[in-house]
């Protein structure tokens, strides 16, 4: 039986839910990275690059392999080279439309370092690599577009090697009621019609708020990682609370 977020649809026709999330994510590819900036003001990065540091803390140690979920044009995985130069670097996305933006950025890199970063388009509930395949899987606003959030999560810990850690960076709602009604003015009202003027596709930014408010947050969200077999999951909100970083290990056992 589907939950929270994963009854949340991007269109109303009846096709499973990662068919529809493909579809939206070809149609805004074009505008996927102009919107980030304008619906995070500019901070995206910033918590992109929190989330990063404390997903170093948690591994201590330089990974070797590393995979980013949802990565859709390359936003996390670009960063992660920068941080990690020798990693060999999967970014994994159900959208070709967001991943031929991301093998166009890569092209842009100096040839020795092309190899090391490849995008593949793949579902992430049915990932086509081999266990214990990797030291670090990260996903930057992805977990809630989940046909099956569980099962995310558990073929994510089925391809980290043990001692892994997994990085999710996700939007969520903040808890205060003053920031809470100034984010769903923002989030429902200047969002939609900014995401319909940009991209052209008046459901995707609806779409948006609707899954954020639908997905499991904070101590709900690390419950679901330890019940699919992570060990020691940890939340932290940034403030007002729009964005929360989850982290987990896999248990060496």
């Amino acid at each position: 039986m589907k939950e929270g977020a994963e009854k949340i649809m991007p269109y109303g026709d009846e096709t499973a839910k990662g068919g529809q999330v493909e579809k939206m994510f070809d149609s805004i590819a074009p505008a996927y990275d102009l919107m980030n900036s304008v619906m995070s003001l500019g901070m995206h990065t910033r918590w992109r690059n929190r989330a990063l540091r404390m997903a170093a803390e948690r591994l201590g140690r330089n990974p070797s392999t590393i995979l980013d979920v949802a990565t859709g044009t390359g936003d996390v995985a670009f960063a992660l080279h920068r941080l990690y130069p020798e990693a060999r670097i999967s970014g994994l996305d159900l959208s070709e439309g967001m991943l031929r933006i991301a093998r166009e950025k890569c092209r842009e890199l100096p040839a020795s370092e092309q190899n090391l970063l490849d995008f593949k388009q793949g579902d992430s509930l049915k990932m086509d690599f081999e266990d214990n395949s990797f030291d670090l899987i990260t996903v930057a606003y992805g977990v809630r577009n989940f046909e099956n959030l569980r099962q995310g999560y558990s073929e994510m810990l089925r391809v980290l090697r043990p001692g892994g850690v997994v990085c999710v960076i996700e939007l969520s709602q903040p808890t205060s009621w003053l920031p809470l009604l100034g984010y769903r003015a923002y989030t429902r009202g200047l969002i939609p019609i900014a995401g319909r003027i940009v991209s052209g596709d008046p459901r995707a930014y609806s779409y948006l708020h609707e899954s954020i408010e639908a997905a499991p947050q904070r101590g709900a969200m690390t419950e679901i990682m330890t019940q699919s077999g992570f060990a020691d999951a940890k939340w932290k909100s940034l403030i007002p609370g729009a964005v929360t970083i989850y982290t987990a290990v896999k248990g060496e056992n």
